[in-house]
């Protein structure tokens, strides 16, 4: 059985990864140092690459003659 390839390539993954990491460390420092909420942004935007991280996982996890309904 063959597992499906999924939606990003390696690199892309890689890099989907390096910018959910920097996202997610530079919204509690953004939070502490300013005093408005833009911190909030950097958290949505972290949510955002790890809910595409979470798909190609998924799409990768599949087997490649899995059909999608």
């Amino acid at each position: 059985m063959h597992q499906g390839s999924g939606i990003l390539s390696s690199r892309q993954r890689r890099l989907a990864w390096l910018g959910f990491l920097l996202a997610a460390l530079q919204a509690p420092v953004s939070a502490r140092l300013v005093a408005d909420d833009s911190w909030l942004f950097s958290l949505c935007v972290a949510l955002m690459v790890a809910t595409v991280i979470i798909v190609d996982d998924a799409a990768r996890r599949r087997p490649a003659n899995a059909t999608s309904d």
